[in-house]
């Protein structure tokens, strides 16, 4: 290993749908020059999602790429983090003496991470340390990404000046409550404070903006009727996840994968199960600020 940073060749592939890249020709086992850095941020805004692959890295060079990105957070669920670096939270199936090691049932929902935070974070980004391989289905475990600016963009003009200046109440704590998972983790989740972000966030890099609701955890608007507000709500919330906006990303062992959660909301598809299946993520947030 060296670190010296040199510049690389590097090719930024978009996906072909709403968002997302893939981003060959970087390797993580060395320090990101600062020209390479910029060639990555300048992908990420434009695309929202992007992934690394082959990337078989350790915790100390995963947590160098992802502080280049804005000061790490930790998450409230500190349960889940590595036992040697707590800036990581473990998402995992992977049980030992019968407990779960990591986040299992994280993501089951569609959600944009940490919005239950005053300040939530700019990324998230995951290394496939290990994926889900099923005997004849191949790898499975796949995660959906829908664009909240592309269906923020298709908004009927009386729309978008309809949510200027609302702000939705967000309640970590009703997440889960409609599919009825995740329940061991509900007392962490009822001590969370409800927050405030605005309805149509806009973003802290490029100045577009998105649609910041999503189903469940959005349970009412600031100043306006539950009977107003509900049904605003479910259409915001529906427009997002459309399938005209999504991208779906097929993992692979050694990808560093991260979204923009200013930009993305995502659904993990639980399509596999312990002890047949392990998985194991480590996942890093940065870059929190106010939303506005």
């Amino acid at each position: 290993m060296t670190d010296t940073a040199i510049d690389s060749i590097i090719e930024v592939r978009p996906s072909g749908a709403a968002l997302g890249a893939e981003i060959a020709g970087v390797d993580l086992s060395r320090p990101l020059s600062d020209a390479d850095f910029r060639t990555i941020e300048q992908a990420f805004n434009t695309h929202s999602v992007i992934c690394l692959r082959d990337q078989h890295i350790g915790e100390d060079r995963f947590l160098a790429y992802c502080r280049r990105f804005g000061e790490v957070e930790i998450n409230f669920l500190t349960h889940y983090g590595h036992p040697d670096y707590p800036e990581i939270m473990q998402v995992s199936n992977i049980q030992e003496n019968g407990k779960n090691i990591g986040h299992a049932d994280a993501g089951r929902v569609w959600h944009s991470d940490m919005s239950y935070m005053d300040t939530p974070p700019r990324a998230t980004i995951l290394h496939a340390c290990e994926v889900p391989m099923d005997e004849e289905r191949g790898i499975i475990g796949d995660t959906l990404f829908s664009s909240a600016v592309a269906a923020y963009d298709d908004l009927p003009q009386a729309t978008k000046e309809r949510l200027e200046g609302l702000v939705a109440v967000h309640r970590v704590s009703e997440r889960r409550k409609k599919i009825g998972t995740g329940a061991q983790d509900n007392k962490y989740r009822d001590a969370m404070p409800d927050v405030f972000h605005p309805v149509a966030r806009t973003h802290p890099f490029t100045g577009r903006k998105s649609i910041y609701v999503s189903e469940g955890e959005c349970v009412g608007i600031l100043d306006m009727p539950d009977e107003e507000a509900a049904p605003l709500l479910a259409d915001l919330t529906k427009r997002v996840i459309e399938k005209r906006y999504r991208y779906r990303h097929k993992w692979q062992k050694g990808d560093v994968l991260m979204w923009d959660n200013c930009a993305v909301q995502h659904v993990a598809i639980h399509d596999y199960e312990w002890p047949k299946h392990r998985r194991m993520m480590h996942r890093v947030t940065v870059g929190g600020s106010t939303t506005y």
